[in-house]
């Protein structure tokens, strides 16, 4: 069988699967995904076991050291990976919930119910817990998925779909659910995204030039997790210890993760105080810093930044840094080179960091806490399929609701229009 019809019979089989679950009931879904958790906690050692596998063959490329972390898992990750789809299954289901109802002087009662997309396909890189925290969401909001992993995670990514599928298989749902493009050719993308008479949303997770090639080649409504050109700014009212912590949190915690700092703004009242302190600390962490002109009058031995470091998401050990001109300063550089995913201001001005949280258009805005936070676990949300950047339909971390739609349900009593 080609790549092509491989494909699709994955997709037609999603659709299908699609319309069970919407039919499923929350204690089944809730047992399936119990199930799930339980299942991974059981066989620690087999994912272990392939996800080495793709580490020998990363090793060898010029993959940086935190891209290689996002693509580790230990016990501890795959733990956290159960963890999250016991989450899930413990949230609300987001499905047949009445948003809102209301009566017409006509006597028709009116009312908004939350309701399945259909079928999700997810093509995300180098994170196979993706594959685990994709497929819990989906199931528990009714949705089929088609994942599409990268190359460099492939048998991670097959051996969670396999325990994931038995649990399904134990628990009677279709198998079909969760579906799993294996497949390492590059043509599978364009093939899946070409599967419009079956997919009814995609979502990409991973790099710029991912992004794009799926937003340009999508016959399929697509939410996109672009870049995260990350801010944090320090205000000239900040508090030091506050703001320290916060900026070696936001950068050095996981560098390699989309809502890490890649931009540190200082505002020039305090530049002279904050910057060499900071930069102390960075240093001992390993960190590369790329600076403004008065940075560098500032630094000694740093690297001057390019107009093209302002705009750069290293997911590395590096960060550009720039000093403003108070807030103003900030919010310009932001609105000029920011991705709207997240920036952060610390300030114990708290007029300050109501007109940094109301001016800054991003997904989310911070006032004195880590970036690092925009994450569907720390939002209580269990899990999410990803960061949207967009602003239509989802924006944020993109959880249960963001995965349905909506209905109007009519109540009537013999009504006719006039």
């Amino acid at each position: 069988m080609n790549l092509k019809k491989t494909i699709e019979n994955i997709a037609k089989e999603a659709k299908e699967a699609s319309r069970v679950l919407s039919k499923a009931s929350t204690e089944a879904k809730d047992k399936a995904l119990r199930t799930m958790a339980r299942m991974l906690r059981s066989k620690v050692s087999l994912i272990i076991h392939h996800n080495r596998k793709d580490i020998a063959k990363v090793r060898s490329s010029r993959l940086s050291k935190a891209l290689i972390d996002r693509l580790t898992l230990d016990k501890s990750r795959i733990m956290e990976m159960a963890a999250s789809i016991d989450a899930v299954a413990k949230l609300p289901d987001p499905c047949g919930a009445i948003d809102k109802m209301w009566k017409r002087p006509n006597g028709l009662v009116i009312g908004k119910m939350r309701v399945p997309i259909g079928v999700i396909g997810i093509i995300y890189e180098s994170r196979p817990n993706v594959t685990a925290d994709c497929a819990a969401l989906c199931l528990k909001s009714s949705n089929a998925v088609v994942l599409k992993g990268g190359k460099e995670s492939i048998n991670s990514n097959i051996a969670i779909y396999g325990i994931l599928q038995e649990a399904l298989k134990k628990e009677g749902l279709p198998e079909g659910c969760i579906g799993l493009v294996e497949s390492k050719d590059r043509k599978a993308v364009s093939y899946l995204l070409q599967m419009d008479d079956y997919i009814d949303l995609v979502i990409p997770r991973g790099g710029e030039s991912l992004i794009k090639m799926v937003a340009e080649q999508s016959r399929i409504p697509v939410i996109k997790h672009y870049k995260g050109v990350c801010h944090v700014y320090v205000d000239g009212k900040a508090d030091m210890k506050k703001a320290l912590n916060i900026c070696i949190n936001a950068k050095v915690q996981r560098p390699g993760v989309c809502n890490a700092m890649e931009t540190l703004l200082v505002d020039s009242a305090i530049a002279k105080e904050f910057l060499p302190e900071i930069a102390k600390r960075l240093k001992v962490c390993g960190i590369e810093m790329r600076g403004c002109y008065e940075t560098g009058k500032l630094l000694s031995n740093i690297r001057a930044a390019k107009e093209s470091d302002w705009r750069e998401e290293y997911l590395d050990l590096i960060l550009a840094v720039r000093v403003v001109k108070g807030i103003e300063g900030a919010i310009a550089h932001i609105t000029k080179y920011g991705s709207s995913h997240s920036d952060a201001i610390v300030t114990e001005d708290f007029s300050k960091a109501l007109k940094f949280l109301k001016e800054v258009d991003s997904a989310c805005v911070y006032s004195n806490a880590s970036t690092r936070f925009t994450d569907g676990h720390e939002f209580g949300f269990g899990a999410e399929i990803g960061i949207s950047t967009d602003k239509i339909h989802a924006r944020g971390p993109m959880a249960l609701e963001e995965l349905t739609s909506y209905k109007y349900i009519i109540f009537g009593d013999g009504q006719v229009r006039k």
